[in-house]
C-alpha cells in the first residue's frame, strides 16, 4: 500500500480517500468497535478544534450534553482522557523486550542501544513528561536507523508500524515538490494537530530528513516544546523520531580515526561524535534542519549516531537473514555474501560501504 499526494489531500492508492486524514473534513471523534479504551473518542479540541473557523464548544455545554444521555463506557473514558491526559491509545510499552531485542538483534551499535534505551526509559518512567520525546538518528546507509525506529515502535505500540497512532513521513513521497512547500507546511501541521487531538500518545517518524526541504519541518515546532497545551491539546506524551543519512560520512571518518588510535567502538562516546554530526547536519544548507528552530531551541532530546559496520558485523547480518528466510546457515555462504560487499577505506577495507542493507538481496546468488 502506498500514498498518492494530490493538490489538497493524500489518498491511499488501494482505495478511496482515507478516513484517517480527518483533518481534511470536520473532525468528529468516535469510538472504535471493540476498543472500550480507544482514544478515537478523546481529545481536548474535538470537532471545534479541527474544523477551520469553527467556534469552540464551551466545556459546560459539553458536560451538560454528556449528562443528558446514558453514558457508555467509552464516553466516560473519553471524558477522563480529555481532562487528565491519560489517553493511551493502544500504547503497550515493553521495555524489557525492547532492551533484549536491541542487545541481541542489533549488530555493532553499542552507543545506539545505550542512547535509545536511556531516552525511551526516561520518557516512559515520567508520568508527566515536560515535553514530547524527540530523537534524531544519524548514520550511513544500512547501519540500522530504520530497523531501530521500527523496533522502538513495535515494542511501544500495539500493532507496531501498523498502529493507527503511528505516522510515517517520507519527503520523497509526501513532500516531493519544492514549489509547494507552503501547502505542505499547512497540511503537515493540520495532520499532526488532528492526530494528536485524536490521541496525545502518538508517534511520528520522519524518514530521510537529509532530503527534506529546508524550512518545512519547522512547522511542527509548537508540537515539540514544553507547553502544557498547544491548540487546546496536551501533546507532551507524543514521540517524534527523525531519521537521516546526513552526518554519516563524518561519523565514519571519526570512527576510522578512533580505530587507528586503537579505540574500540565500545569505548566511543557521544561526545566523540557530536561535533562532527552538528557541523554536517545542522550547519548544512541542504539539510532539512538547516537554520531550523528545532535546533536553535534545543528541542531534540537525543542525537543518536550509528557507526559504520565491520566485516564480522555483516556476517552476523547474513546469519540473521538466512535464519529469517528459513535457510540453512552454511559458513561458506555466510563468508561469500559478506565478502561480496564493498568495504572502505581502500587500504584497510574495514567498514561496509552499504552496511547490511544489501545482504538480503545478495544471499540468493550464493546458494
Amino acid at each position: 500500500m502506498g500514498w498518492d499526494q494530490g493538490p489538497s489531500t493524500w489518498r491511499r492508492r488501494d482505495g478511496p480517500e482515507s478516513t484517517a486524514f480527518q483533518w481534511l473534513r470536520p473532525f468528529r471523534p468516535r469510538p472504535r468497535a471493540g476498543h472500550a479504551g480507544s482514544c478515537s473518542s478523546c481529545g481536548y479540541g474535538g470537532a471545534a478544534a479541527m474544523a477551520p473557523g469553527a467556534a469552540p464548544v464551551p466545556v459546560l455545554l459539553a458536560l451538560l450534553a454528556a449528562a443528558a444521555r446514558p453514558a457508555a463506557p467509552w464516553d466516560l473514558w473519553a471524558l477522563r482522557c480529555g481532562f487528565s491526559a491519560d489517553c493511551e491509545c493502544g500504547f503497550r510499552p515493553d521495555l524489557r523486550g525492547l532492551e533484549f531485542d536491541l542487545a541481541t538483534s542489533l549488530v555493532g551499535q553499542p552507543l545506539v542501544r545505550q542512547e535509545v534505551m536511556k531516552g525511551v526509559r526516561g520518557f516512559l518512567e515520567n508520568q508527566n513528561p515536560v515535553k514530547p520525546l524527540v530523537m534524531s538518528f544519524h548514520g550511513s546507509t544500512g547501519t540500522g536507523k530504520t530497523y531501530v525506529s521500527s523496533m522502538v515502535i513495535r515494542y511501544l505500540f500495539q500493532g507496531g508500524l501498523q498502529s493507527p497512532y503511528v505516522h510515517h513521513f517520507s519527503p520523497i513521497v509526501h513532500f516531493p515538490h519544492a514549489e509547494q512547500i507552503e501547502q505542505y507546511k499547512e497540511s503537515l501541521k493540520r495532520w499532526i494537530q488532528g492526530n494528536l487531538t485524536n490521541c496525545g500518545r502518538s508517534a511520528f517518524l520522519f524518514d530521510e530528513m537529509d532530503k527534506m526541504h529546508p524550512g518545512l519541518i519547522d512547522v511542527i515546532i509548537p508540537f515539540l516544546g514544553p507547553s502544557w497545551v498547544v491548540y487546546g491539546t496536551n501533546y507532551r506524551k507524543a514521540i517524534f523520531i527523525f531519521i537521516s543519512n546526513a552526518g554519516g560520512e563524518q561519523i565514519n571518518e571519526v570512527t576510522l580515526a578512533l580505530w587507528r588510535d586503537r579505540k574500540d567502538r565500545e569505548e566511543i562516546s557521544l561526545q566523540d561524535l557530536e561535533p562532527a554530526i552538528s557541523k554536517a547536519v545542522f550547519e548544512n544548507p541542504q539539510s532539512g534542519f538547516w537554520k531550523s528552530g528545532i535546533i536553535n531551541e534545543h528541542l531534540i532530546d537525543f542525537v543518536v549516531p550509528f557507526l559504520p559496520l565491520k566485516h564480522h558485523h555483516v556476517k552476523q547480518c547474513v546469519v540473521s537473514e538466512l535464519i529469517q528466510q528459513g535457510l540453512e546457515v552454511r559458513p561458506g555462504v555466510v563468508q561469500e555474501v559478506a565478502n561480496s560487499i564493498p568495504y572502505f577505506p581502500e587500504e584497510e577495507k574495514l567498514f561496509s560501504s552499504t552496511g547490511c542493507k544489501t545482504v538480503a538481496s545478495r544471499i540468493s546468488f550464493f546458494l
